[in-house]
């Protein structure tokens, strides 16, 4: 697999979907045999509906976060902590090689917290082995990120059931 061309991903935007779309790719490449990797700042829920399924699937998924909201402007020591060896994670798994397609979900997220720097975030991106398709997820991504992809979706909100009301619904938000 290693003579494929890899690409950077980005999907942006307030827009629910960003995650899902992921993993979608996430489950597409699995099945055409591609060794796959999802790893998710800012998340600690191994019970999450995406986690469960992609075990079944044999997508292997770590999650990296703290078990708590961030606050922007309110980061704790120990969210830097979480975001710092989560990076550092991401980065050996990157530099690595052994995966053909990784998901650093909620990297554009933790950017924008400030618990992952700009630079850092489009370094690991410059720096990726050329096979390797990695795809980075998040709200607000900076124009740093967006130049350094090769594709960039956004996720715009048109309409949603959120809007009256209706809170995340288990199988279907998470």
């Amino acid at each position: 697999m290693s003579q494929r061309t890899g690409y950077v991903q980005v999907y942006t935007g307030d827009g629910k979907g960003k995650t899902t779309a992921a993993f979608g790719l996430a489950m597409r490449a699995a099945g055409r045999g591609l060794r796959v990797l999802v790893l998710q700042f800012m998340k600690a829920d191994p019970a999450c509906g995406e986690v469960v399924s992609a075990a079944r699937l044999g997508i292997r998924v770590e999650q990296v976060g703290l078990d708590h909201w961030v606050r922007k402007g309110k980061v704790t020591s120990a969210d830097l902590a979480a975001a710092a060896a989560g990076f550092g994670r991401a980065r050996d798994l990157v530099a690595g090689g052994q995966y053909d397609v990784v998901v650093l979900d909620e990297l554009i997220t933790a950017v924008f917290f400030e618990l992952v720097t700009i630079a850092d975030a489009c370094a690991l991106l410059a720096g990726k082995p050329a096979h390797v398709e990695l795809v980075a997820t998040g709200r607000r991504a900076p124009d740093e990120i967006v130049a350094a992809a090769d594709l960039v979706t956004e996720m715009r909100p048109v309409k949603h059931y959120f809007d009256a009301g209706v809170g995340a619904r288990e199988g279907i938000e998470h």
